[in-house]
């Protein structure tokens, strides 16, 4: 294992030598440069430096453009230097502070004062780099878990998908484009009303639970679920259970899930047909008590079975779609949704016309 390294940078060969005496004999291997440039040169070229013992007053380049390298280069967080300076102003010390030097220490030195100050400093940013080396790995793993549990989560959700797919191929696709559309209204909401808090992370999770929010109709005869028609009051009663059944089956499926993403799924799942006005089901909740991730995936859900044709009807065109929405011809949503839903209004377009190029729908 190669000797740590302390380079010794200071255009008298007197000082060089006085500090490489202090030194060397603590097993370190001495590095000497006469002047900044020479003292860069070793930096590049040395890959095990503990610390610098940098003079200021040098020809060629002084010390506080060799901290200008450093700092430039993002060495200054992992070696440590110390300026040893004939110049007593403060100026000039404020100055090293300022670039982020270990430590300031004035000529004439005292030997053991900077052997002390030396490999105090040194054990300091190698503990420092030691903690930030755990605290990474620690990051890494937790990290990683995480992207087990997403992983997981993801093969949960193009499972399930894909079974209600089989039993309806409307409500597959159905399937794909609601998560487009919740991630943009979600987006417009971080954005533009920061007191729901908001996050990137649950932007995600808001729109990959979206995916889950009509797994319930697997739990629906196909009588009623692939009717070539418009359902009976009775027909719509049964259907609206969809809701308690996706509940129901996210239970079984809870014991691998994070707490967050269960709660934001079994949320989407039971309350994207509230309203908020208390007119919708299953539970008929109002306002504010219908959570938020809810809220945004309800709007999501009416706009494409509004731009999506069904057997019971043909696709509206995106404007229509929209007023119809925003007029209340669907039920009353938050005005904060909506706000966001206007926001949004050429994102939604742009999506139903690709949905149309590619025969989504």
């Amino acid at each position: 294992m190669s000797k740590q390294q302390i380079l010794i940078v200071d255009d008298e060969e007197i000082n060089r030598a006085i500090l490489t005496g202090i030194f060397e004999n603590e097993g370190y291997e001495i590095l000497q440069a006469e002047n900044g440039r020479d003292a860069i040169h070793l930096l590049d070229s040395n890959f095990n430096i503990v610390l610098v013992l940098l003079d200021v007053i040098m020809p060629v380049l002084d010390g506080f453009g060799v901290l200008e390298y450093m700092k430039q280069n993002e060495l200054l967080d992992s070696i440590p230097v110390i300026l040893i300076t004939g110049e007593v102003s403060s100026e000039s010390e404020d100055r090293a502070y300022t670039y982020g030097v270990a430590d300031v220490m004035h000529k004439p030195f005292y030997p053991h004062v900077v052997k002390r100050r030396g490999k105090n400093i040194i054990e300091l940013y190698q503990s420092k780099c030691e903690m930030e080396r755990r605290l990474k790995e620690q990051e890494e793993a937790i990290m990683e878990k995480e992207k087990k549990i997403r992983d997981n989560n993801e093969f949960m959700i193009d499972a399930l998908s894909s079974v209600v797919e089989f039993r309806s191929a409307e409500t597959g696709e159905h399937i794909k484009r609601i998560k487009y559309f919740t991630r943009i209204l979600c987006k417009y909401l971080m954005k533009y009303f920061p007191k729901y808090g908001l996050t990137p992370v649950q932007v995600d999770e808001i729109a990959r639970a979206a995916a889950l929010h009509d797994i319930g109709k697997i739990g629906i005869p196909d009588a009623i679920l692939l009717k070539p028609g418009r359902l009976t009051s009775e027909e719509f009663e049964i259907m609206k259970t969809h809701t308690t059944i996706g509940c129901e089956m996210l239970v079984k499926f809870r014991k691998n899930q994070t707490d967050e993403f269960y709660r934001c799924c079994y949320d989407i799942c039971r309350y994207h047909h509230e309203r908020w006005d208390g007119n919708g089901y299953p539970d008929h909740l109002a306002g504010d008590d219908i959570p938020i991730s809810a809220q945004i995936v309800a709007v999501a859900d009416v706009y494409d079975a509004l731009v999506s044709p069904r057997v019971y009807k043909s696709a509206y065109a995106s404007n229509e779609a929209f007023d119809m929405i925003l007029n209340g011809e669907c039920g009353l949503f938050s005005p904060d949704i909506m706000e966001c839903f206007s926001y949004a209004k050429e994102d939604f377009f742009n999506i139903v016309e690709v949905i149309h190029m590619f025969n989504f729908s």
